[in-house]
């Protein structure tokens, strides 16, 4: 006999990256920084004290919130902290999704999104992309036709890594009748350029919340620290009722907190990632792949065509994923609809680009 609820026996759940322990593979498949966090983290590591763990952590992690909001120009009430930007994603749906009603998302997009609606007992409405990955013409008419409560949008989008200007989410924001998450997890490796700002939109309206994370930029996935941006008519709720009591706790806090006073630090890292990104798109495309624009810390490439041995481009993905994977490298292959002719790709190092390069040159030349 099950206990589970109806809706959780007849679900999927979500299906992590490959975590290896063995020493020596290179993993591009989880969009980790290959770089470490930052001296002033490894300072604050240093300088914990046992006695520190005898006592519960500061509950709404304030410090963290006080220097967020004095990077971000706002005040303290526009922060929560969380345990990863997961938990984040789980309040917004416990906090503003009624059981049995809707959320909407772009697809593709994080798998984790449909998950977590499950979970509440929501229907998940699916707005397709363009096959250039940009949101239609007609997707914030769709998006406020859907009946959704809650809407979430990755940006850059995941898993091309294109970038939604902030213009165009304040045009849909503006529209839409319930909450957008914009979830900006690979912020940081935007093209400083681009000049793209979309926390100004939480000055302008009350139904935006932005989700950042401490896992990518600043390197510090394994510590599961995040925090949401938005009006404190959004904050409140999720901050006072419907966050878990001490969420985040005393070591996560302490380095998070650390690593965010060393932005300066951690740029040096995103602008490594970047020109990285520059030289493996480039040598991907002089072999054969088609990679979208990416302003985040992966690609996202089409394996090009090969001759009669391959059934298919999306035979050939599979085919190139298991030799990477066998020759000790991880690259994340989907297969879903749209994606299966693909493979997502994380910058690592100079180093470990020009190994999957020469692995991906060798395969090619193979086909």
């Amino acid at each position: 006999m099950s206990y589970e609820r109806p809706n959780i026996q007849r679900m999927t759940g979500y299906s992590s990256g490959e975590q290896p322990n063995q020493p020596g593979i290179i993993k591009l498949n989880t969009n980790e920084n290959p770089y470490p966090a930052s001296a002033a983290v490894v300072a604050a590591l240093q300088g914990l004290r046992v006695e520190d763990l005898r006592r519960y952590p500061q509950p709404l992690a304030n410090e963290f919130r006080q220097m967020a909001a004095e990077y971000h120009h706002l005040q303290v009430d526009n922060f929560i902290a969380t345990n990863g930007g997961d938990e984040l994603l789980r309040l917004v749906i416990t906090t503003f999704v009624e059981p049995g009603g809707a959320i909407a998302i772009a697809e593709p997009s994080y798998s984790l999104y449909p998950v977590l609606a499950e979970i509440q007992g929501c229907d998940v409405v699916r707005i397709d992309l363009e096959d250039d990955w940009k949101m239609g013409p007609d997707f914030a008419e769709r998006l406020s036709a859907s009946g959704a409560s809650l809407a979430f949008l990755v940006n850059p989008h995941a898993p091309s890594g294109l970038l939604t200007p902030a213009a165009s989410l304040r045009s849909i924001a503006s529209t839409f009748k319930g909450v957008l998450v914009i979830d900006e997890a690979y912020v940081d490796f935007i093209d400083p350029a681009l000049r793209h700002d979309a926390v100004s939109l939480v000055r302008e309206l009350d139904n935006v919340l932005i989700l950042r994370t401490m896992s990518k930029g600043y390197s510090l996935a394994g510590l599961r620290f995040a925090y949401g941006i938005g009006a404190t008519s959004l904050i409140a709720p999720m901050l006072y009722k419907t966050r878990d009591s001490y969420n985040t706790d005393v070591i996560s806090q302490l380095l998070a907190t650390a690593a965010l006073s060393d932005r300066a630090s951690a740029a040096l890292g995103w602008e490594k990632v970047r020109v990285e990104r520059a030289r493996v798109a480039a040598a991907l495309t002089a072999l054969g792949f088609s990679c979208a624009p990416s302003q985040s810390n992966f690609l996202l490439a089409r394996v090009p065509s090969g001759d009669s041995r391959f059934v298919s481009t999306e035979i050939m993905a599979r085919e190139f994923y298991q030799r990477l994977k066998d020759n000790g490298i991880l690259v994340r292959y989907f297969d879903q609809p749209r994606l299966r002719d693909k493979l997502r790709i994380t910058i690592g190092t100079h180093d470990e680009n020009t190994r999957l390069l020469q692995k991906l040159e060798s395969y090619v030349r193979m086909t």
